[in-house]
């Protein structure tokens, strides 16, 4: 059993594994690039090299805390299992009519982002509530069972249940759940009673699924973790930080991984007001800056902005209403794709557009040397100067400033007619110019002037592009 004092803290992101230990009021971090495959990998990589500079065993870690960007990835990237929904009849297209809000008054070709299951993946069942929990249609269990066993041949891997007013009285979910385990013992279940139980049904059946869909990956993910660490000694305790900034055990978030989404940027956000209270900064702008994304968030009394529903993987950008509405408590923040492995080009109207894409950590930015050829913004800030290429992560990773050239005259300044030095500073500010944007619409959406506030800059690249973002938002003061 590991010792009290010592503790591990993971944090997994787009391109970077970050490790730190901390024992007996010293800490010991390290920085690895994160393993697509396996992320487990990579935590337990770190957590040797931490443990060797502290001159521990993994035996002596008494806890792990973890914040991952897992689940918010395989939402946006739509790598989630083969899922099936079962609701009340009459409400099989929820999910799809949304909640007839335009967030685009007048664009006739609105495109919205498509629901998580499509049709023939939705099921019903002949039952219904009235708002206050009483049984207007009873359920048969036998017409449950005629649909579980259509649900066992179709080779689903998870099944969501969301049927009307089941936050009032589980009951009928309970029933649907008692068929699935006696029927189909190795098929996951989200209820949506349990994952988001809270009226207005489009939210809480989008939680439900989302929470199903991703909840094989992260389990099997959170499996392998434990059993690795297990292998490697570590057999502690391990928790999970959560969207709303606290933490969840192992088990809970294999259970509902849907409250995992913006794990890590939440611990961003509780790592900002921390700092912001020992300063005696009243109002704070975090500002989050990593490999992938970065996250911007208000900071008021050294407390973060909670929300109780929030969206991901916003089809148009900064638009409220475009995204899948995700209802469980969150840190409210706005996250854009713009960070150190942003990629850049030249659209058809010969503008830089930098991101969404990132360049993460295979193949990574071109500076890596590890075969990427397109300009990312690590590559612009390298060129400018900013970085130094035989100290990055500590010196643990040579940078090649010839291939960023190289990267970057051939996709910007080709086109441009542009040196490298000429594009990497036109990248550079198309990369600023969305995030202060990004960080503008935030403030309006919530009535705030941005003059009065202090930014608190970290993640690897946020120090480097702070300044000129108080420049362009008219903050005053600035601590990294």
């Amino acid at each position: 059993m590991g010792q009290a004092g010592t503790r591990l803290g993971v944090d997994i992101g787009g391109t970077f594994t970050d490790v730190v230990l901390e024992r007996g009021g010293a800490w010991f971090s390290t920085k690895v690039l994160t393993t697509y495959g396996a992320p487990e990998a990579a935590i337990i990589d770190g957590m040797h090299q931490v443990c060797a500079k502290a001159g521990i065993s993994p035996e002596e870690i008494g806890q792990i805390i973890h914040g991952t960007t897992l689940a918010t990835n395989a939402l946006i990237e739509r790598r989630g299992a083969k899922t099936a929904l079962i609701t009340t009849e009459g409400f099989r297209d929820v999910i799809e009519m949304r909640t007839e809000s335009r967030f685009e008054q007048y664009d006739l070709n609105l495109t919205l982002p498509a629901p998580l299951l499509p049709r023939n993946r939705r099921y019903v069942v002949r039952e219904r509530l009235d708002a206050r929990g009483d049984v207007l249609v009873p359920l048969a269990r036998a017409d449950v069972e005629a649909l579980v066993d259509e649900i066992g041949s179709a080779g689903y891997e998870s099944v969501a249940v969301g049927l009307l007013h089941s936050y009032v009285n589980d009951a009928h979910e309970r029933l649907i759940a008692e068929v699935l385990a006696d029927r189909l013992p190795d098929i996951l279940v989200s209820l949506s009673s349990e994952v988001s139980p809270q009226m207005r049904e489009y939210e809480r059946f989008n939680t439900t699924i989302a929470n199903a869909y991703i909840k094989p990956l992260m389990a099997s993910y959170l499996g392998r973790l434990r059993a690795r660490l297990a292998d490697e000694g570590a057999d502690c305790p391990v928790f999970l930080m959560h969207s709303g900034g606290g933490i969840m055990s192992l088990e809970s978030a294999a259970e509902f991984p849907v409250r995992l989404v913006e794990s890590g940027p939440a611990g961003g956000a509780i790592f900002a007001a921390d700092i912001a209270a020992r300063h005696g900064v009243e109002k704070a702008l975090s500002f989050d800056m990593g490999g992938t994304t970065a996250k911007i968030c208000l900071i008021k009394s050294q407390t973060p902005k909670t929300a109780r529903v929030f969206e991901v993987a916003r089809t148009y950008r900064f638009k409220k209403g475009s995204g899948m509405p995700i209802s469980i408590p969150v840190i409210d923040m706005v996250e854009i794709g713009a960070g150190g492995g942003s990629l850049a080009h030249v659209d058809g109207m010969n503008q830089i557009r930098v991101g969404p894409e990132s360049a993460g950590s295979e193949p990574g930015p071109a500076c890596y040397g590890r075969g990427g050829d397109k300009p990312a913004v690590t590559d612009a800030d390298l060129v400018l100067g900013k970085l130094d290429p035989d100290n990055f992560a500590g010196g643990s990773i040579q940078l090649h400033p010839a291939q960023s050239a190289q990267a970057l005259e051939a996709v910007i300044g080709t086109k441009l007619d542009m040196d490298a030095t000429e594009a990497a500073f036109g990248l550079a500010e198309v990369v600023d110019e969305n995030m202060a944007n990004a960080a503008r619409v935030h403030a309006v959406e919530n009535g705030e002037d941005l003059a009065d506030y202090t930014m608190i800059a970290f993640g690897g690249a946020a120090p480097l592009h702070a300044a000129r973002l108080c420049e362009k938002l008219g903050v005053g003061r600035l601590l990294v």
